[in-house]
């Protein structure tokens, strides 16, 4: 044995026990290394095989592009979600936006119409006397029998009541059949009529009142201008704030009338009726007033500005339908610049304000045709009816007749808070509401309550020198 072939053996014996290790085979040092090729290749084999199902488990690149194509569609559909439901929000949002401003809107008039009114009782015995009745009031409470005095006012409380139906439901058959010409003229006389005769004798005893004088040609031409100039701008067109004031001094004229031609009980009691008789008229399906305010939305128009009370301008023209175009009405903004609602707001309700300047046309046949003029203030105007100004007048001015100065700040606060929750609830329900019931039943109930509760305890707490 030469001492070249120990090397030679060393290495051969290295390399085989290296690759016996390696290819995990349970055999001797004595195995050459073509014995171990197989074992190599079935090590690989299964090394492919394993590599093999954890790529069949793995997701291929068409089902991650499915994947991934559905998370997409499914996050679009979910911002597609957001996007619709984000201008509801924010519709929703405005339409709930009757704040301070809304309140204000209506607490202003409201509650110069009730000062005029209380004013007027305090400083004038005109209207405090009961000397004549209305005709519509049969029963003069003469009796001093309570039993019979609250039959009379019950009769005559039903006798109103039954006048007032019967001219709401007239007024409902006219509007019905587009009778335009006949509701102006009836509003357009009495109108005339409380800016003459009634003027005329609310000027005489103001003036008898504070002992002015005053000669007939300088009285005359004060009533001409002043019937000429309401006319004007309560039938055709003129200054908004100068519309509001003939408005608020008709319905406070009104309610002085009521109070001192209704007797005592009865004007009670037909502040009572007159409240269910409101909430029948609107609520009901087919309630003359609900009528009346789904039809004019059917036509796309206005109710008579004569009838109702608004914050904004709102003319409405009518002309024989004979081919002769309305003329158009620029109306310059009010002070009051968005009436309550952001720039926003009316930037982004001008295609609802655009479809709302479209002219209602009927067949050519002699009938009206109505086209109304309007901006984007005048969409969301507050509006509120006359009756309404004058039945809370006629409550808090009856009340001040009696000197009572505890019983007419609680009607009028009482008045207040109720028109505040009608207001609360028209923003909740966006619908046509009733707005005596609230405040009327307030007010019966604060006036009783302070009348026969509140002022007997403070009168004797006064008496008795006693102080809380």
């Amino acid at each position: 044995m030469s001492h070249s072939n120990l090397p030679d053996n060393d290495l051969v014996a290295v390399p085989e026990t290296s690759r016996l290790m390696d290819g995990h085979v349970a055999a001797d040092s004595g195995t050459s290394s073509t014995d171990l090729r197989p074992n190599r290749e079935s090590t690989r084999k299964r090394k492919q095989r394993a590599d093999s199902d954890y790529d069949e488990s793995r997701p291929t690149p068409q089902c991650r592009r499915d994947d991934e194509s559905h998370r997409r569609n499914r996050d679009r559909g979910d911002s597609d979600y957001a996007h619709q439901t984000a201008p509801a929000q924010e519709e929703e949002e405005e339409e709930l936006k009757y704040g301070a401003k809304h309140v204000i809107k209506l607490f202003a008039p409201v509650s110069i119409c009730m000062v005029v009114v209380v004013a007027t009782i305090s400083a004038v015995n005109f209207y405090s006397i009961k000397d004549m009745y209305l005709v519509y009031t049969p029963f003069h409470e003469e009796s001093s029998d309570s039993s019979t005095k609250a039959w009379n006012a019950a009769a005559n409380a039903l006798i109103l009541m039954a006048v007032i139906v019967l001219m709401t439901v007239l007024l409902i058959v006219l509007y019905k059949y587009r009778c335009y010409k006949t509701i102006h003229a009836w509003l357009i006389v009495s109108s005339l009529m409380l800016l003459s005769i009634f003027s005329y004798l609310y000027l005489e005893e103001i003036l008898r009142a504070y002992n002015i004088p005053m000669d007939y040609p300088t009285l005359l031409v004060i009533m001409w201008n002043f019937g000429v100039m309401g006319m004007m701008v309560i039938h055709w067109q003129g200054p908004l704030i100068l519309q509001q004031a003939y408005l608020i001094f008709v319905a406070a004229l009104m309610a002085l009338v009521f109070i001192k031609y209704l007797p005592e009980w009865t004007t009670w009691a037909v502040l009572a009726v007159i409240s269910i008789w409101d909430l029948i008229a609107v609520l009901m399906p087919k309630g003359p007033l609900r009528i009346l305010v789904e039809t004019a939305q059917e036509r796309n128009e206005q109710i008579f500005p004569a009838l109702i009370y608004s914050s904004t301008y709102m003319y409405a023209y009518t002309s024989m339908a004979t081919g002769e175009e309305v003329p158009n009405v620029n109306v310059s903004r009010s002070n009051s610049e968005d009436h309550g609602f952001t720039r926003e707001w009316v930037d982004n309700h001008a295609t609802r304000v655009a479809q709302r300047q479209l002219e209602v046309r009927s067949d050519p046949n002699g009938q009206h045709r109505t086209q109304v003029h309007q901006q984007d203030e005048e969409e969301r105007g507050v509006k509120l009816g006359l009756g309404d100004f004058i039945f809370y007048s006629v409550l808090v001015g009856k009340a001040s007749s009696y000197g009572d100065w505890n019983t007419t700040l609680a009607c009028f606060v009482a008045i207040l808070i109720g028109l505040c929750l009608t207001l609360l609830l028209l923003a909740i329900f966006k619908k046509a509401l009733p707005a005596l019931p609230i405040s009327i039943t307030f007010g019966l109930v604060f006036y009783f309550a302070t009348k026969e509760i509140v002022s007997p305890f403070t009168d004797t707490l006064a008496n008795r020198q006693i102080f809380i």
